[in-house]
């Protein structure tokens, strides 16, 4: 069944008409995703791959289209708006992939998510989407690399993703939903968000978890899963050589004021009964080994 998107998803891809809007679209249809209609305003009327309607506004899509889940491709000066214009029409899922976007427009875009009282999820920004093989590949995850399967995976890097993904098919095994949680300070949706949802779902079995340095995703991800959750978990925490106060790669990866360790990391995991790898490779052949 997977979780996030799916068969049932209906798609609007806001900046569509853009480099990077036009090329993931064009991908997405390609996989099989339906994408009932695209966003760029004063591009109203025209059609995108003489197929999908562009319209001036996300309520628009709502209304004549019948969108339910949103992907933004939007400029980081921009990103905020389209965040907050896609809640307001009503998507019950808006996915940011734009990097660089000014932490407070994501705050005040959480905020307004917030204050609707929870008819809206958001992933990212700064995320590379949602991918449920078989069903709908909602970002800008190479879909070559999937194959379905009872694997849930999450992750805050984009890169990693690609990379544990691809050694889970190679293994033999396949993915039932893979999530981006992104890797800016501020997101939408966290480690526990997406827990929450594998761990009512079906098909997922066990879980591949990869966090980073900076923040405290990870511990509170721990304390929930020695809690409450009860499938098989297996952990990596990059960045581990990290200077503290040097970001590497992500914004929300700094190490500051003793916060957001990987030691710390590492000890709230194996602390979960998380089984913690060392590398990658190591952590899929240990979720090879319950097969």
């Amino acid at each position: 069944m997977g979780i996030l998107v799916g068969k049932d998803t209906r798609l609007v891809v806001q900046g569509i008409t853009g480099r990077e809007g036009s090329s993931h679209a064009d991908q997405m249809l390609e996989y099989g995703t339906n994408i009932v209609a695209g966003v760029t305003p004063g591009r109203g009327g025209q059609k995108f791959k003489d197929t999908v309607p562009i319209y001036d506004s996300v309520a628009e899509t709502v209304e004549k289209g019948g969108a339910n889940t949103s992907i933004i491709f939007v400029p980081p000066p921009f990103a905020g708006d389209a965040m907050v214009e896609a809640a307001a029409a009503g998507i019950a899922l808006v996915i940011c992939i734009t990097e660089g976007v000014p932490v407070i427009d994501t705050v005040r875009a959480v905020r307004y998510i917030k204050e609707l009282g929870g008819k809206t999820r958001l992933i990212g920004p700064n995320c590379p989407g949602v991918m449920t093989p078989g069903e709908a590949r909602v970002g800008i995850m190479p879909s070559s690399i999937f194959r379905r399967g009872n694997v849930g995976v999450i992750s805050r890097s984009g890169t990693l993703t690609y990379e544990v993904v691809d050694l889970i098919t190679k293994a033999g095994m396949g993915v039932s939903t893979c999530t981006g949680v992104g890797g800016d300070p501020v997101i939408g949706t966290k480690f526990v968000d997406v827990l929450e949802m594998l761990a009512n779902d079906d098909q997922t079995e066990k879980v591949l978890l990869i966090g980073e340095i900076g923040g405290s995703d990870e511990e509170t991800a721990a304390a929930y899963i020695k809690e409450k959750f009860k499938k098989p978990v297996f952990g990596f925490i990059s960045g581990r050589s990290a200077p503290p106060g040097k970001r590497m790669g992500h914004a929300g990866a700094i190490i500051s004021g003793g916060k957001g360790t990987p030691e710390a990391k590492v000890t709230a995991f194996e602390e979960a009964g998380i089984t913690v790898s060392d590398t990658l490779a190591e952590m899929v052949e240990r979720a090879k080994a319950l097969d």
